[in-house]
């Protein structure tokens, strides 16, 4: 789907006007743009990528605030792209001459239609292309990364998407951080506490759409024996089909935890006061959903 830009391409010296300040070698020129909705208000922190003829990635990065792109590149023929949540992705073409000014003007983005949401009824998260992953802080600076392998999951879609449900289990013995003696003491009484806790639960039935294919999930989660609020911020990716033709549906999901609001409390400090283990754990969920049989 290409989008379409508004005003002509425009060739200029870069050290002059608006780009005066910019050290632009005399082999380089100045592409760039202003990146608007379909009511010409600026698209701010959309991402862009320019490619060069070989289809290889030159620059990127977001609009500024007043959705503007401004990319110093050697001479040559570029594609630039533009992509930004709830619109139609832009592409498009330019010529950077030598010492010059490529101005593509007016980049209109046009709103992209929301992706279907699953039929109303009872889904289950389909374990084998679905991941339950976490990472947290080690030392103060390295992050350890980790999975939950054993869940099951069930997600009531209702008529009204807002008035769904979802209940998933998770294994507590299932951690894994690829080392057998971490592994081993986070399922201890010092952490999980697997022999008294045996699973993580999470119960959500507030489905509040956040604007595109944008969604939050909040409800309680059970960790360690305590219940907490907890909101999974989600991103709906739709509907498609299975190497059998089953529909599924997916999303990714992310929210972040403090242990200590789970009672889970060891530490050891290590030289200078730095903590061996963070207090915030970043999760991280890929689910994909099929109709319950």
């Amino acid at each position: 789907m290409f989008g379409r830009w508004s005003g002509k391409g425009q060739t200029g010296g870069p050290r002059g006007g608006p780009f005066a300040g910019l050290g632009v070698p005399p082999s380089a020129g100045v592409l760039s743009c202003r990146v608007l909705d379909p009511v010409d208000e600026p698209v701010r922190q959309a991402d862009f990528v320019v490619t060069d003829s070989a289809g290889r990635k030159v620059v990127g990065g977001e609009t500024d605030p007043f959705g503007g792109v401004v990319a110093t590149v050697p001479a040559g023929e570029y594609r630039l792209a533009v992509t930004a949540e709830g619109f139609t992705p832009f592409h498009g073409t330019a010529v950077v001459p030598e010492g010059g000014h490529a101005a593509l003007g007016d980049v209109r983005l046009q709103v992209s239609p929301p992706p279907q949401l699953p039929d109303p009824g009872e889904w289950e998260i389909e374990p084998n292309h679905s991941q339950i992953g976490f990472t947290a802080r080690h030392i103060g600076m390295a992050r350890i990364h980790g999975r939950f392998n054993t869940f099951a999951g069930v997600v009531r879609i209702a008529d009204r998407m807002e008035d769904s449900a979802m209940h998933v289990v998770i294994d507590a013995a299932s951690i894994d951080t690829n080392v057998q003696m971490r592994d081993d003491h986070l399922r201890s009484s010092d952490f999980l506490d697997v022999g008294r806790y045996p699973t993580l639960e999470f119960y959500g039935d507030r489905f509040a759409h956040r604007g595109g294919s944008r969604w939050g999930v909040t409800g309680a989660l059970t960790l360690h024996g305590v219940s907490r609020t907890v909101t999974l911020e989600t991103h709906y990716l739709g509907l498609g089909n299975g190497l059998e033709g089953e529909i599924r549906a997916a999303c990714r999901a992310t929210t972040e935890l403090h242990r200590e609001d789970f009672t889970l409390t060891w530490q050891t400090m290590l030289a200078r006061g730095i903590a061996a283990v963070g207090s915030s754990i970043a999760i991280d969920m890929d689910i994909q959903i099929v109709p319950r049989s």
